[in-house]
């Protein structure tokens, strides 16, 4: 049986960036892109063509930031899809790679921030977990310096990019990926929790970090545009949001305490 025809819309480079300049993205500004490639629609090239037109619109002296996580440097007790028998915990901790900021690929983030992070010139944080990656004149600066116990807070990517006035774009993704909303839990009183990785080294460490979940960020999101100004419209099929990070953060500080009580926090998967 033969494959049906896609139905589109058919998106391009120059339509991408096009699209963007229409909403407000500017030259010289930084972004910090969370992104579903599915969601656009048929892209001709795929990823390669969202991330240059995603640094078309940007031009030379804008940044382009996106997330590198890779949750599976993490204890494998903890692993729920899928998990993984417990007679393998140890050796699993034992002989996994550690984290290696050239060679590690990123996980569940979705192909264009690994697009993003073997692109020529890109640059990566250092945490092994929670990884960011940039390209373009602010990438040491966002990228150098990530503390080893802070995955997401006051010494993370997510820090400089608030100091830096950079923007969320949210391009075919929901608010629950919405990393700058984690900032504002380690402003907020949060419980911390021990979390195990591979070492730098080799073998196995585990350090004590602030608790991170994603838990109701849907609804925190919801709650942020109804309130906050947020700029919408569509790139291709893709739903699209944009606003500032310091807004986010700003909002999710007041937000959480009052509508997730500590005591229904869940451990982040990264965790």
């Amino acid at each position: 049986m033969p494959t049906p025809p896609p139905t589109g819309p058919l998106v391009t480079r120059d339509g991408i960036a096009a699209q963007l300049g229409q909403l407000g993205a500017e030259a010289g500004e930084t972004l910090l892109v969370h992104s579903s490639l599915s969601s656009l629609g048929w892209v001709n090239g795929g990823a390669v063509a969202v991330v240059q037109g995603l640094l078309d619109v940007l031009g030379p002296s804008g940044t382009l930031v996106v997330p590198t996580q890779t949750g599976g440097h993490s204890d494998p007790a903890v692993w729920a899809n899928p998990p993984v028998p417990e007679e393998w915990w140890d050796r699993i901790r034992a002989t996994m790679p550690p984290y290696d900021p050239l060679i590690t690929p990123s996980l569940r983030v979705g192909v264009v921030p690994e697009t993003v992070r073997t692109w020529p010139g890109a640059l990566r944080s250092a945490h092994p977990q929670t990884s960011f990656a940039a390209l373009g004149p602010r990438a040491r600066e966002i990228t150098d310096g990530h503390a080893p116990d802070c995955r997401l807070g006051e010494h993370s990517p997510l820090a400089r990019l608030e100091r830096l006035g950079a923007r969320v774009l949210l391009l075919g993704a929901g608010y629950d990926s919405c990393t700058a909303f984690h900032l504002a839990e380690y402003r907020i009183p949060a419980p911390r929790v021990r979390v195990g990785r591979p070492a730098p080294g080799g073998g196995w460490e585990t350090v004590t970090e602030v608790s991170i979940s994603s838990d109701r960020f849907d609804e925190l999101g919801h709650d942020f545009e109804r309130d906050r100004p947020v700029v919408r419209g569509t790139v291709g099929a893709a739903d699209v949001r944009l606003f500032p990070v310091a807004d986010a953060v700003a909002y999710a500080q007041r937000w959480l305490p009052l509508h997730r009580p500590r005591e229904e926090d869940f451990h982040h998967p990264l965790a």
